[in-house]
């Protein structure tokens, strides 16, 4: 199968966790990052030592990968992001990549966005072109490396995720308990999502390597296979959204064996909190991440 060159990268939702006063850790941060969170989008906080966006670093990352055609999922006011990435709604020149935006709207029987799921049917509904075409998705408030980009790329399943060991993640315990698990089978084709794995069942949640997996929302997808998945994807009863893994899962069910879960050892930045800026703009330092385009 020929390797795709489109990243969706989802930047629409509310920010919710991120907005909470989160008085512990603000003390750690300045007024202007505090004021960042407050108001803008998770990938547009400023983080690295040249005050640029932390989406930069993952705007980079799929530069190195591979990816040429970006195209991000924002709310209603993309000003910032225009501001950032470039002024035009489709192909803003960024560094070799080209950058489009596509809106989220928001129901009008509801307050916030209706899910990851139906923020990618926004947007193979705005750019049709994606309907036929092979692409990642992924969030903008997670930093992933360019190796685990890549490989999704390249493999040769039509549908893929990139299924991190849970124990090589560096959060706290009681954040990684909260994680969703991935049951694969022997090949590591995806079988079920499991939220809220009892306990006294974990071990049978192993992979062939004895390895927990989880998803960190880092997906390849046939557009032309997830379509119909995408557009019926039902309500998550708990949480009222229309959630990637529910519409993935659907499909899994009709189309098995399609999905594989490509093992990766390494842990991803996540701008989750307030707490989490300090984290990632150590983490930066730490690794000498650097923007070279």
């Amino acid at each position: 199968m020929k390797s795709h060159t489109t990243l969706i990268i989802l930047a629409g939702g509310a920010s919710s966790r991120m907005k909470k006063t989160d008085d512990s850790n603000q003390g750690n941060l300045t007024q202007e990052e505090i004021a960042q969170a407050n108001e803008r989008s998770k990938g547009l906080i400023s983080v690295g030592k040249d005050k640029r966006p932390f989406m930069d670093y993952l705007l980079n990352n799929a530069q190195k990968a591979g990816y040429k055609y970006i195209y991000i999922v924002v709310g209603a006011n993309a000003t910032l992001f225009k501001e950032y990435y470039g002024g035009k709604d489709g192909e803003n020149k960024f560094h070799g990549l080209w950058i489009s935006f596509a809106t989220q709207h928001i129901p009008k029987d509801r307050v916030k966005p209706l899910g990851t799921s139906d923020a990618v049917f926004q947007a193979v509904e705005q750019y049709p072109e994606l309907k036929m075409a092979t692409y990642s998705v992924c969030n903008s408030d997670n930093l992933y490396s360019v190796e685990a980009l890549k490989a999704l790329r390249e493999t040769d399943s039509p549908n893929a995720f990139i299924s991190y060991d849970r124990d090589s993640l560096e959060f706290t315990k009681e954040r990684i308990s909260r994680f969703a698990l991935a049951k694969l089978d022997h090949k590591g084709y995806l079988q079920q999502i499991v939220e809220k794995p009892d306990l006294n069942l974990i071990d049978s949640y192993k992979d062939k390597e004895g390895k927990l997996r989880v998803s960190m929302n880092i997906f390849k997808f046939d557009g032309i296979m997830f379509y119909e998945y995408l557009k019926n994807c039902p309500l998550n009863e708990v949480r009222n959204e229309k959630e990637l893994p529910t519409a993935l899962l659907n499909m899994i069910q009709d189309y098995p064996g399609t999905a594989i879960g490509i093992p990766f050892s390494e842990h991803v930045p996540d701008l989750t909190a307030k707490s989490d800026i300090i984290a990632v703009k150590q983490y930066l330092e730490k690794k000498h991440e650097k923007l070279d385009w």
